[in-house]
């Protein structure tokens, strides 16, 4: 089994509308990111953030009846991380300034992918991401695959509760507490506050960035 993950880019097209997920230029230019990677978008589920209440850890499994879910249609119930067995089953999660983290396990043959923001992550979900593959998947930290999109750096989006330090650092030290090694991590460094080849929600706000788009990643196991 292989595990496939790629990254969008602003030339990709915007991958989300907030409160209008199924957005139609939203679905088209998805599907035509998916399919230059030889993913359908019928075979993808969406990684469906919202920020109502206070539990930003909330992990759940999906499975062949959740492909479409948040991509076509929006019957998909919010989730700060999508698990699946399943291969040939893509996950995708848009991203505004925040790290996704595609997690595959290469021995139990399970990927999860996890939305790791400020909110998240104040929450500790890098560690808590890990740990919930651990306690149900009986995965090994140190089996863990790991990959890492851009993110903004600390002169622009300091995190407040982390001392100042960039969103990234935070990300690698609760992975790591959590048993991931680091050679198992690939990161994407680029900074998303510099690097115009990536939408930055942040920048969008100071009148830096002319559209308030999202790029995303999507991750699959293939056969």
């Amino acid at each position: 089994m292989n595990v496939l993950v790629e990254i969008s880019k602003v030339n990709d097209g915007n991958m989300l509308v907030k409160k209008d997920s199924t957005n139609i230029e939203v679905k088209s230019n998805r599907a035509s990111f998916l399919a230059k990677h030889g993913i359908e978008i019928n075979q993808t589920t969406l990684v469906n953030i919202d920020y109502d209440g206070e539990n930003y850890l909330r992990y759940y499994e999906v499975s062949d009846g959740h492909k479409g879910n948040g991509m076509l249609f929006d019957d998909i119930v919010a989730a700060d991380a999508l698990v699946t067995k399943s291969p040939n089953h893509a996950l995708f999660l848009p991203i505004a300034d925040c790290v996704g983290a595609a997690i595959y396990d290469p021995i139990k043959q399970i990927l999860m992918l996890s939305h790791l923001g400020r909110h998240s992550l104040e929450q500790n979900g890098g560690y808590e991401s890990i740990k919930y593959l651990v306690n149900f998947y009986g995965c090994e930290p140190n089996n863990l695959k790991v990959w890492l999109t851009p993110a903004p750096g600390p002169d622009v989006y300091p995190m407040y509760k982390f001392n100042d330090r960039s969103i990234k650092s935070v990300v690698f030290q609760q992975l790591q507490s959590a048993g991931i090694i680091e050679e198992n991590i690939t990161d994407n460094p680029s900074d998303t506050s510099k690097d115009y080849d990536y939408f930055s929600y942040s920048e969008f706000l100071k009148g830096n960035r002319q559209e308030n788009g999202r790029y995303a990643i999507v991750t699959m196991m293939k056969e």
